[in-house]
């Protein structure tokens, strides 16, 4: 049982009810969704333990993105996936804060002031 379906379940009703309305729709919807997660309410599955001889009791999850163990499997075929257009190359992102004494200055030629002040920090 995921920690975040354990807390909903037992804070959930009193939160709901203290914010009534004003509770957005879409964590509205993620606690209702993973309230039941991993819980019987949902159906599940028995395996039959034949290394162990033990029967295993598995229920469902939820399947919300914002639960304990919702859509994982998508989610790590996603990122195979998005690591599968990646070049065989070692990536370094750096990000520089301009100072605001060029504020001003940045505004008009701003790519050739960005590339300038990166071409002087590489070569630094």
């Amino acid at each position: 049982m995921g920690e975040r379906a354990a807390i909903f379940r037992i804070h959930g009703p009193a939160d709901r009810a203290q914010l009534g309305d004003r509770m957005l729709p879409a964590p509205l919807r993620a606690m209702h969704d993973i309230e039941p997660c991993r819980t019987a309410a949902l159906g599940g599955q028995l395996y039959d333990g034949d290394t162990c001889r033990d029967d295993h009791d598995r229920d469902h999850a939820c399947q919300n993105r914002h639960g304990p163990t919702g859509q994982n499997d998508q989610a790590h075929a996603w990122l195979e996936h998005q690591q599968s257009w990646l070049l065989p190359v070692t990536h370094v992102m750096v990000t520089c804060t301009r100072p605001a004494a060029l504020s001003a200055v940045a505004r008009r030629p701003q790519q050739t002031l960005d590339t300038s002040l990166c071409r002087s920090s590489s070569e630094a």
